[in-house]
């Protein structure tokens, strides 16, 4: 049967004429329609009509959206969401003085989590993990990445990677997991480094490979982290067992890691805090998404990415929440649309591009969701709001009160 999402304020339909991304001044093109309502069927967009047209449709299964507002539903496209424990007692030390860098080489950061994941079953962190995904659903999220990174071993990076793939059964959403193996280096191989990455390249990859337990191999390039060369050869591996490549870089410094996730032709390349000039030009000109990260600047008190440059310059940006226990323990989109535009002079159009059309491009999924295109899947998060602008404009409150995925209402809000 077909469904139609009858008499909303406005369709943002994020359109991009069958290009499934968008460059530099594209962000701003998020096309924006009235008096228009929406048709699908089954899991798919099969038009976009006038008001004027939609007379007796009796055929069709309405869902009243009268002064709502439909968008793509949401991508959230860089998260740490599979982990246990808490940092608050490092969120202290952060506030007394103490940096994210000096904390890691302290032995904490990172590896206080892999210590809470370590002693945490598979059920355990199902249980955790859960409400998370059931918090993003309610904002609208129709689409998930998350990555491993907090096992740092065999034995647990495998299990963090069957938890998400249990999640990936038990919940409606698209839900993508990235092997993040090489995420810094755990305490007990701290000597022993390059064993540690022959693990990693010898055992853990091809294990993951054939047993379809990630899509995407990510790295952490930093000094208490990854060389540039160590990241190279991970990726090599990867990238020859069949996997796409994602490479946080350029956070704290800038040690090689972009060039090597161009010259590898990564996905994306995210966080760039600290990103050079003369770099910005090579990213504008390669397909990777630049994915920026505020919320860590916010959290950790630090540069915001140069969202205003990358994006004159013609390049490709998306925008995510980075939700994980140490540096960015925010797991709300709307906050991070709304640091975007007040701290990284992003447009509220381009913060809007950022998390629909260019976050799902991220993920390799832009032919099928991030915009409102006539094809594409059937996912929605409706808004009670009458203009686009009160989602960046109300700063950190919820506007959403319906998530569609592939057809199906799988949140409302019943008090909308």
């Amino acid at each position: 049967m077909k469904t139609l999402l009858k008499n909303p304020a406005q369709i943002v339909t994020v359109s991009t004429g069958g290009k499934n991304h968008k460059r530099g001044k594209e962000l701003n093109e998020i096309s924006v329609l009235e008096n228009h309502s929406l048709i699908f069927e089954d899991d798919t967009i099969k038009d976009l009509i006038p008001n004027n047209s939609v007379k007796n449709r009796s055929d069709y299964k309405i869902i009243d959206v009268k002064d709502k507002i439909i968008l793509p539903g949401l991508v959230e496209c860089h998260t740490h969401t599979a982990f246990a424990g808490s940092r608050a007692e490092e969120f202290r030390l952060k506030l007394a003085g103490k940096s994210y860098e000096e904390l890691a080489k302290l032995g904490g950061g990172i590896n206080t989590t892999v210590t809470s994941v370590r002693n945490s079953s598979f059920d355990e962190l199902v249980q955790l993990i859960s409400p998370r995904i059931n918090y993003f659903i309610v904002q609208g999220i129709t689409s998930l990445e998350i990555k491993s990174g907090y096992g740092l071993d065999f034995e647990n990076e495998i299990k963090l990677l069957r938890v998400i793939q249990h999640l990936q059964k038990i919940f409606p959403i698209t839900i993508v997991p990235t092997f993040l193996g090489a995420h810094t280096i755990p305490n007990e191989m701290k000597k022993k480094r390059e064993l540690y990455i022959e693990e990693i390249i010898q055992r853990m990859l091809p294990f993951l490979a054939e047993n379809s337990l990630a899509k995407f191999c990510d790295g952490f390039c930093e000094s208490t982290a990854f060389s540039a060369d160590e990241i190279d050869l991970i990726f090599s591996q990867a990238k020859s067992i069949g996997l796409a490549l994602k490479l946080h870089t350029e956070q704290f410094n800038s040690i090689g890691g972009l060039d090597v996730a161009l010259k590898q032709q990564a996905v994306s390349v995210d966080h760039l805090e600290v990103i050079k000039d003369d770099d910005i030009l090579k990213v504008a000109q390669s397909d990777s998404v630049a994915v920026l990260l505020p919320g860590v600047s916010f959290f950790l008190n630090y540069d915001y990415a140069p969202a205003r440059k990358l994006i004159d310059a013609n390049a490709i940006v998306a925008l995510s929440t980075d939700y994980n226990p140490g540096s960015s323990n925010i797991a709300d989109i709307n906050f991070i649309m709304s640091l975007a535009a007040l701290k990284m002079q992003m447009t509220i159009e381009e913060t809007i591009s950022a998390v629909t059309i260019n976050a799902a491009k991220a993920l390799l999924l832009s032919e099928e969701v991030g915009s409102l295109e006539i094809g594409k899947k059937a996912d929605f998060a409706v808004f009670d709001a009458e203009d686009y602008s009160d989602i960046v404009y109300h700063i950190g409150k919820n506007l959403n009160g319906m998530t569609i995925k592939n057809g199906e209402v799988i949140y409302q809000n019943k008090n909308g």
